[in-house]
């Protein structure tokens, strides 16, 4: 039993395959002169609701057509400690409600989570409901630097009237928005660019960063965020063996996604991805993009975004 009360049975299970991918991740991160990675789409929760992802998605074959078999199964501190080992540098706690009366609680866990996790990314949430600007701003408060929504989970309109005072707020404070709005890996009532777009067209000084590249719509987010300068992607299993399968990212739209390299960032959904971690970043590489926009993608643009001051580039092969 590990110090936050969750079971740690398979904490040994696999520590040599891990050993493995520590090397293989950190020879990916050192041949591009990097500090390390920065990782803005990873899942840390309350073991109760992850229990109920975790169910989600052992079922999710008769949704997607795959298997998705959750390759992190691990207990709060493992995770934590594997992320470090990867040499991910910065990571966030991606939390989503999917009812009423829920975020504020999954704030104050993400609060203390991030106080007692310094390289995390402090994480916050929302739902519409009455009193959402006021937890909003008690989280924005207590220095959350990224919120998640979730559209298709929370199955709700961004452009609900009781979250106008929401997007004022996080567009004051210049906080990004991690927002799963695509339709994949099925659609929801109010996924794809619709929503967005309109909901961009009213607060235009909104930092939003679309989840999965936008999955399945990819061509119509690279479309937003050419309008949109605040709108960035995130590159969280798209690309991968397994995303091609279900929604193959087109060839034809990689030199604009080359030219968007500034405001592409790494994700991964660690740990809830049915392969190695170290696979994301092999599929970005084989993009064929460059070393210029992997570095880009892999940390700096993070690290910009998220003011993370003080970091260093390393010599290739060499030490910091």
């Amino acid at each position: 039993m590990s110090a936050s009360g969750e079971s740690t049975g398979d904490e040994n299970a696999s520590d040599e395959n891990a050993g493995d991918e520590v090397q293989q991740v950190g020879e990916f991160w050192r041949r591009l002169a990097l500090p390390g990675l920065v990782d803005i789409h990873t899942h840390f929760m309350p073991r109760p609701v992850l229990d109920k992802v975790w169910a989600y998605f052992d079922a999710a074959g008769p949704l997607t057509g795959l298997e998705w078999p959750i390759t992190y199964r691990h207990g709060e501190e493992k995770r934590v400690r594997l992320l470090r080992a990867f040499g991910v540098r910065a990571f966030t706690a991606m939390i989503y409600p999917h009812k009423p009366d829920m975020a504020a609680w999954l704030n104050g866990w993400a609060a203390d989570f991030a106080a007692r996790t310094p390289d995390c990314l402090h994480t916050a949430t929302f739902f519409p409901e009455d009193g959402a600007a006021d937890y909003v701003e008690t989280a924005l408060d207590r220095g959350a630097r990224v919120f998640k929504a979730h559209l298709q989970v929370g199955a709700y309109d961004p452009n609900d009237p009781s979250l106008d005072p929401v997007w004022g707020l996080l567009a004051d404070a210049r906080v990004p928005v991690v927002t799963h709005c695509g339709s994949g890996p099925v659609p929801g009532r109010h996924t794809g660019p619709g929503p967005m777009a309109r909901l961009l067209a009213r607060h235009p000084r909104l930092l939003i960063v679309v989840a999965h590249l936008g999955m399945p719509e990819y061509t119509d987010f690279l479309d937003l965020a050419e309008r949109h300068p605040g709108v960035h992607l995130d590159t969280t299993m798209a690309c991968t063996d397994f995303s091609e399968r279900l929604a193959p990212f087109p060839p034809a739209e990689r030199p604009r996604l080359a030219a968007l390299g500034d405001r592409v960032l790494l994700g991964s959904d660690f740990p809830n991805i049915p392969y190695p971690y170290v696979h994301q970043l092999h599929a970005l590489e084989a993009l064929g993009l460059g070393d210029d926009w992997l570095r880009a993608v892999c940390h700096d643009n993070a690290a910009r975004l998220f003011r993370m001051d003080g970091q260093r580039r390393i010599a290739a092969g060499g030490d910091e």
